[in-house]
């Protein structure tokens, strides 16, 4: 008993630690190379500005959240709330949903291409790579969402139904409550894939440098850019500041997200 308590110490401290010394890495290499101009609103070959970048990170980001997260919660409730277990569509959903969560990012990037950029002559745009990576993360929210309903004790649905309330009723005001952390993870989970790819986004996307005008203009997300820089070999230091700057967006992002989580599962408190 006692070596396997050991080994999971061990584990537990062996991942730690890689985060640690990648995160360290990334800083010590970066943060020297973290100077105002590289915030500047214009790129240029000598400023390698990555304020277009963090511009457009947000945009898909947001965008992104606004069409999967209903379409997600939605099918998450259907699954779990609504769905006939015995129909034959339920595992068809299932199906559906897992092989998208299977597919490769660079798969979806060629789809995109293919339909969004080609077929709806989207061009290269945000749009393109929105739209795509929209579908990317619909397995993570569908997932994080019917696991967090399914973890609500089903004696609050009766309690509720049992009262009085109806069905549309408990759902929102008995069952949301309790299993919105676990559709938040979900979220913040899905926010991590949009800011950490690549290759979807350079087939649909783009890597223009300049400041996006509109969600037809062509640009690149921050690890887009850190890709693009370190790919040149030109600006190696910039890029390593840009990977310091994507940490500390998503710790950002991760952050809000878990405090309004909290938030909600206490009911506003």
């Amino acid at each position: 008993m006692k070596f396997f308590k050991y080994l999971v110490w061990a584990s537990a401290i062996f991942t730690v630690g890689i985060l640690l010394y990648i995160v360290g890495f990334i800083f010590m290499n970066g943060i020297t190379a973290i100077k105002p101009e590289i915030f500047a609103w214009t790129y240029n070959t000598s400023n390698v500005s990555m304020m277009p970048s963090i511009i457009s990170t947000l945009i898909v980001v947001i965008v992104a959240l606004i069409i999967s997260t209903p379409i997600g919660v939605f099918t998450g409730f259907y699954l779990v709330e609504y769905a006939d277990r015995s129909s034959k569509f339920l595992p068809i959903i299932r199906l559906a949903t897992d092989t998208l969560a299977a597919i490769p990012s660079i798969v979806y990037g060629l789809f995109g291409m293919l339909f969004f950029v080609i077929q709806m002559k989207f061009q290269f745009s945000l749009i393109a790579g929105i739209l795509t990576i929209s579908i990317m993360i619909l397995p993570v929210i569908i997932s994080s969402t019917e696991e967090g309903l399914l973890s609500v004790n089903n004696s609050l649905r009766m309690g509720s139904l049992a009262l009085g309330a109806g069905k549309l009723r408990t759902i929102f005001t008995v069952v949301l409550p309790v299993a919105m952390p676990g559709i938040l993870s979900g979220i913040i989970l899905a926010i991590g894939r949009i800011v950490g790819e690549t290759a979807a986004l350079l087939f649909t996307l783009g890597s223009a440098t300049g400041m996006p005008r509109n969600l037809f203009s062509s640009s690149r997300t921050l690890a887009l850019h850190m890709y693009v820089l370190s790919s040149e070999g030109f600006h190696v230091k910039e890029a390593y500041a840009t990977g310091a700057v994507l940490i500390i967006l998503v710790l950002i992002i991760n952050s809000l997200s878990t405090y309004l989580s909290n938030k909600l599962s206490q009911g506003g408190k």
